[in-house]
């Protein structure tokens, strides 16, 4: 059965070999970016809670700094289940490098997921259901809900337009004078359709360029 754009999933470096091969035929700007910064990393996570918690962990923070702390958490909370993370104190969870809002927002998953929220079958849900599902959720923003789409569930064109990394990495690719708004951002990558997953990738690799 042919899959439609929101069912293809980036499972494997040949699928973002695949989206790169298209994009740079679709896409000057982008060829240009994958000239100078290569081919994008992977970047899967673990689906459901795991996932999830992993995110939440790394928001606002370095690559570097996110994996040292992830690796704290998940010392700490193991295994990294909503039971576990449960019976630990706040105190627990921020001597292993959280702020007192992630210390939250995990909880309040935790919660969530207690009450019925069942974060691995959102991998067959339209993308719209999946925001709804993650944002009804204290402390989970679309931010959190596009980028559990492009890494947890794999989506090929999920895009995460509010990412500030995004907007500036577009800026200098395309030679804008100012920093796309979201909508902007959106307008552009409409482009990019059906690999805006795949653009985000190589936009964020050619971030880490400058």
């Amino acid at each position: 059965m042919k899959r439609t754009n929101e069912s293809r999933i980036i499972e494997t470096d040949a699928d973002i070999r695949a989206g790169v091969r298209i994009l740079r035929r679709k896409c000057t700007h982008l060829r240009r970016v994958h000239d100078q910064a290569g081919d994008p990393p992977l970047r899967r996570h673990a689906p459901g809670f795991e996932g999830l918690a992993r995110i939440i962990v790394g928001q606002q923070l370095s690559i570097a700094s996110a994996e040292a702390i992830w690796r704290r958490v998940s010392i700490t909370v193991t295994p990294m289940k909503p039971a576990s993370l449960s019976r630990l104190t706040d105190e627990d969870l921020r001597a292993a490098g959280l702020s007192r809002a992630k210390v939250r927002t995990l909880r309040a998953i935790a919660e969530a997921v207690d009450n019925g929220l069942n974060l691995e079958k959102l991998a067959a849900e339209p993308e719209g259901a999946v925001h709804e599902a993650l944002t009804a959720v204290h402390g989970v923003g679309p931010w959190t809900a596009d980028i559990f789409l492009l890494f947890c569930i794999g989506r090929a064109d999920a895009f995460a337009a509010d990412d500030l990394a995004l907007q500036i990495a577009t800026r200098y690719a395309l030679g804008l004078k100012e920093r796309p708004s979201r909508e902007e951002l959106l307008t552009i990558a409409d482009r990019w359709r059906p690999w805006r997953g795949v653009a985000a990738r190589m936009l964020w690799n050619f971030y880490m360029l400058r």
